[in-house]
């Protein structure tokens, strides 16, 4: 019996759907089961005559055809194209999935509109075996549909991971490969991060490419935080972005560039399981620069001869990168003295790799001046109440100081509570704003 109707078109659920993967390949075979189990005909079935996939621009209609195994001459009905559909949706790739059938003489056409979900950033967190060109162009080779880029979720992960599990065997590591979102170490986005569980290979040593990484005590003195620990890129680019960055920006190398770290091992990497691997941290430090001044623009609260004061830089001076960021922090916090708890810095740096000079260009954004609101206290008895009351500084209406508030939390609570037993372990704090009356309520919850 030949399916009814011109066209249909159908939607998936695409939050929910989980399906277990098994080794590199068994995400075909998972897209291809519909076909296998329809092959004897069945009430409402019709032959294929032909399947298209549209709206994809990452993928190819062949490249997605390929995995569904919906070969025109197959025996197909309602509930095969729907698996189909919602098998597609189930692997992340996609952030939608409809069809639309069209019976014809021969058999049903059947077309698949899909729209790309975005893709996240792949990073291999402990896989000394490999490098990263080889890990991607195993998955390429072994996960249908994987393109350098992965989906927030979705089963195409665990067929990735099924993949890597199965290609770091044959370096003899016999080990689960787990995925995960992850902010990165050093950039403010998200990646999807594979690592493998329970290898605890451990960091022999640190050769850094650079000179002064080599010999600042600084960075040597806390290379224990690395070595002796078990490898992990993520953990490698966390300590070069807390630990080595900084001495680089206060030489003023504000351009410096860190490589991938690479692992290597120190025994032979095709004996089982080696245990040990000494990290090369390529660094390029770029030129040495030098101050040349700062131009303020929209700021008005505060004229900029203000601000310049501020700054403890003068023109030729070493442009020691510490010190620049310590600019702008006393610039923001003299802006929450005076108010303007909604304050934004946008500084942009103007390299002049002539003369190796830095300026800079800072865009303020000032947002209202607030103004005392309410001070809510919540946990205390009356005695306490009243005191903390009496101990506060800023009046209903006067300008809000936000140095005044964090001062008063850090020691004015203590110094009202004198002389009194006190029973709060702990004090909830919060500061509403509201932008339009340009009032802050401060609400104290002592627990």
């Amino acid at each position: 019996m030949m399916m009814s109707g011109h066209k249909l078109w159908s939607r998936f659920p695409l939050l929910g759907s989980t399906v277990p993967v098994l080794g590199a390949f068994v995400l075909l075979a998972f897209l291809l089961s519909p076909s296998a189990k329809s092959q004897a005909a069945k009430p409402g079935s019709a032959h294929l005559d032909s399947v298209e996939v549209t709206g994809s621009k990452r993928f190819s209609s062949g490249q997605i055809v390929s995995t569904l195994g919906m070969r025109p001459g197959i025996t197909v009905n309602r509930d095969d194209l729907q698996g189909v559909a919602d098998r597609l949706g189930a692997l992340g790739v996609f952030s939608k999935v409809q069809y639309r059938f069209t019976t014809i003489e021969s058999g049903v056409r059947v077309t698949y509109e899909v729209a790309d979900a975005s893709g996240l950033p792949v990073v291999f967190d402990n896989f000394p075996w490999f490098t990263d060109d080889e890990l991607i162009a195993d998955l390429k080779r072994d996960v249908p549909l994987f393109d350098g880029n992965a989906p927030r979720s979705g089963s195409i992960l665990d067929a990735m991971s099924g993949a890597l599990e199965n290609l770091i065997q044959v370096r003899g590591a016999f080990a689960h490969v787990s995925h995960s979102l992850v902010r990165s170490a050093v950039k403010d986005e998200e990646v999807q991060q594979f690592r493998v569980d329970g290898a605890e290979i451990k960091i022999q040593g640190v050769e850094f490419s650079d000179a002064l990484a080599k010999t600042d005590s600084a960075i040597q003195d806390r290379l224990p935080d690395l070595v002796g620990k078990p490898f992990s890129r993520s953990r490698v680019e966390l300590f070069e972005f807390e630990q080595v960055r900084p001495v680089y920006l206060s030489h003023a190398f504000l351009r410096v560039k860190f490589g991938p770290p690479v692992a290597r091992f120190t025994a032979d990497p095709n004996k089982p399981l080696p245990d040990a691997v000494t990290i090369l941290a390529p660094i390029d430090p770029g030129p040495a620069f030098s101050w040349a001044g700062i131009a303020w623009n929209g700021n008005s609260a505060i004229p900029s001869n203000e601000l310049n004061a501020l700054v403890d830089l003068k023109p030729g001076d070493t442009a020691d990168g510490m010190k620049i960021e310590a600019i702008w922090e006393r610039v923001r916090t003299i802006y929450a003295e005076r108010g303007y708890l909604d304050a934004t810095l946008n500084p942009a740096a103007l390299f002049n790799t002539d003369t190796s000079h830095v300026a800079y260009s800072v865009t303020i954004t000032e947002g209202p001046q607030y103004h005392m609101g309410n001070l809510v206290l919540t946990g205390l008895s009356l005695e306490g109440e009243k005191r903390i009351r009496a101990a506060w500084k800023i009046p209903h209406g006067a300008v809000f100081n936000k140095n005044i508030y964090e001062e008063f939390l850090e020691h004015g609570i203590k110094q009202a509570f004198v002389g009194i037993p006190v029973h709060y372990e702990k004090i909830g704090r919060f500061l509403q704003q509201d932008a339009n009356s340009a009032s802050v309520d401060v609400l104290l919850d002592f627990q």
